[in-house]
């Protein structure tokens, strides 16, 4: 069997082929999962998500231009979903299951592979803090390129900006996350 061309293959899904469109969603799950985790920090949401984003292009197939990388119409599709999911969350009330209840007196006599393994927890939970306090775009364009490796003639295409904007963005974001570190280690000296 020949490999088909992605436009081949929208084209397909188009006319309803559905072995077409699973082709294409086995292409793209991967980073569509790391996408949706750039957002909603979570495994199971970003599971959801990007499978429900999935459905939702499927159910709008039609519309998309099999010229334009599919990707680039699918993340804006995931991004609309994992906004609107952490909206919803963030009016909703924190279940009990959800609260860290773990103290250093839970864990005294854990030994020091334990206490390395939660300052390095504490460590990420730092960085993500830090990640999550950006401007919603510095957060976007540090996932797309730190996280999940797009180049910036993609990074360019997923937000319909030229590849300089990327570059200056992308620089912006990093110098805004840096400071946001700086700020939250010297206040912890």
């Amino acid at each position: 069997m020949t490999l088909l061309t992605e436009t081949e293959l929208i084209r397909r899904s188009q006319k309803g082929d559905k072995h077409a469109f699973g082709i294409i969603v086995n292409r793209y799950k991967k980073r569509a999962y790391f996408s949706a985790l750039g957002f909603v920090h979570h495994h199971e949401r970003a599971m959801d998500l990007s499978q429900e984003a999935f459905v939702k292009t499927w159910q709008a197939i039609k519309k998309i231009d099999a010229s334009r990388n599919f990707f680039t119409w699918y993340y804006t599709i995931l991004k609309n979903s994992c906004i609107n999911e952490i909206r919803k969350i963030s009016t909703s009330a924190k279940p009990y299951s959800q609260v860290d209840t773990n103290t250093l007196e839970d864990i005294e006599d854990y030994g020091m592979d334990t206490l390395r393994s939660i300052e390095k927890d504490e460590l990420k939970q730092t960085v993500w803090q830090a990640i999550n306090q950006l401007k919603e775009n510095e957060r976007e364009i540090l996932m797309l390129r730190e996280f999940q490796n797009f180049s910036y003639a993609e990074i360019s295409e997923i937000l319909n900006c030229p590849q300089g904007t990327v570059m200056s963005r992308l620089y912006s974001a990093r110098k805004a996350l840096k400071e946001k570190l700086t700020t939250y280690f010297s206040d912890e000296i």
